[in-house]
């Protein structure tokens, strides 16, 4: 939703926004570009209020929503809005199960040392951009698509790449229905992950990044990039704010929060660390928690090694209505190498009593705006 404002915004749309946390980093920059930003109890919208964008994630009850709806106000879609937003280029959408971030921001990095200037809009931010939005006047707009809602549906790109699909919102199945469908449309070329693999260099670590680099690089080609010249802009690639973002010699966060997405990230620093790593996990919902949760315990058993230790934290509760009744002490019975802490403190306070036990910290999950902050504090121990 951020970057869907920040896009707007220079768009030159007038921008106001509701959250229940105004204390982040990204609220801060939204209010630095002139997003004006309101409690999330509805006093932001007043009858002078265009049109009210919301995501997946709001609640039919949600007071903003209900006095919207009060005032006869019309309400849209993020992925509407967003189709509407990218409709003056040629948009290249990025989906898939992992990955997209990542892919997006390095296809936008290719573009633009090619001298494309990409209209791009991410779903995490990119050092560089402004937060997660790369404002470009060129033909191409590249974008990240969110299939957790199956909203893909409203975009009609002109070209596309699927990372991958696995298990995570929906069955492997229907995801890969959903993302055939997806790509049918397209009249430009398609770069599917699903059947095309490969590996490239790139500056960013991990083998899943090797592969996320080759997935960008083709449909940089695909897009008319002289290949030398692409290869030598990967080289280049900064990364994406939490994906393995490091803090000092060996401590990094990242946004890690399915088993796909844990796994490249354990396994990419176990390669790199072999004298034993601790991580510290939030689980970001608890009904991906209860959905996920064979999984999740399986791919811990299977990556953890007996020199590793997993610290899980609760599950991070966003509030709103849901099944509270599973929590991160139903996923450590089954993870011998893991052991609960009560919150961000006590976490910190188990590493620097084990501190010399580990050659490289990580923490992890999709919502918890205070985990980075937790990677610095480890960072300076």
């Amino acid at each position: 939703m951020s970057a869907l404002a920040t896009a707007m915004v220079r768009l030159g749309d007038e921008v106001t926004g509701a959250d229940r946390n105004l204390e982040t980093k990204n609220i801060a920059f939204l209010r630095s570009i002139g997003v004006k930003c309101f409690p999330d109890d509805g006093s932001g919208i007043d009858a002078a209020t265009d049109e009210i964008v919301v995501s997946t994630a709001i609640e039919g009850d949600n007071p903003g929503l209900v006095k919207a709806r009060d005032l006869g106000i019309a309400v849209t879609h993020r992925a509407k809005a967003l189709s509407r937003t990218l409709s003056g280029h040629k948009l290249v959408a990025v989906v898939g199960t992992c990955g997209k971030s990542t892919v997006t921001a390095m296809l936008g990095h290719i573009l633009a040392e090619c001298g494309m200037d990409p209209f791009c809009v991410n779903g995490a931010n990119v050092p560089g951009w402004e937060g997660a939005v790369r404002f470009g006047r060129g033909e191409y707009a590249v974008a990240e698509v969110d299939e957790s809602d199956k909203s893909l549906v409203a975009f009609s790109p002109y070209a596309a790449i699927v990372t991958n699909a696995s298990a995570d919102h929906y069955s492997k199945e229907e995801m890969d229905e959903v993302f055939d469908a997806f790509v049918a449309g397209c009249v430009g070329p398609v770069v599917d992950g699903r059947v095309l693999h490969g590996e490239t260099d790139v500056s960013a670590l991990g083998r899943h990044n090797r592969n996320n680099a080759f997935l960008a690089l083709e449909m940089a080609k695909a897009l008319g990039c002289d290949e030398s010249r692409a290869r030598a802009a990967l080289m280049t690639f900064r990364g994406v704010e939490r994906r393995l973002q490091r803090y000092g010699e060996n401590v990094f966060d990242d946004y890690a929060h399915n088993p796909e997405k844990l796994r490249a990230m354990w396994t990419t620093l176990a390669e790199r660390f072999a004298g034993g790593i601790c991580v510290v996990w939030r689980p970001h919902g608890y009904a991906p928690l209860r959905k996920m949760m064979d999984a999740l315990a399986e791919m811990f058993n299977d990556t953890i090694r007996p020199q590793d230790k997993l610290l899980l934290l609760p599950v991070y509760d966003a509030g709103g209505t849901t099944d509270r009744s599973i929590n991160s002490d139903a996923l450590a019975a089954k993870v011998p190498r893991s052991e609960l802490v009560r919150d961000l403190d006590d976490a910190y306070a188990w590493i620097s009593a084990h501190r010399s036990e580990f050659v490289a910290f990580a923490t992890c999950g999709a919502r918890d705006p205070d985990l980075p902050a937790l990677a610095a504090r480890i960072a300076d121990l």
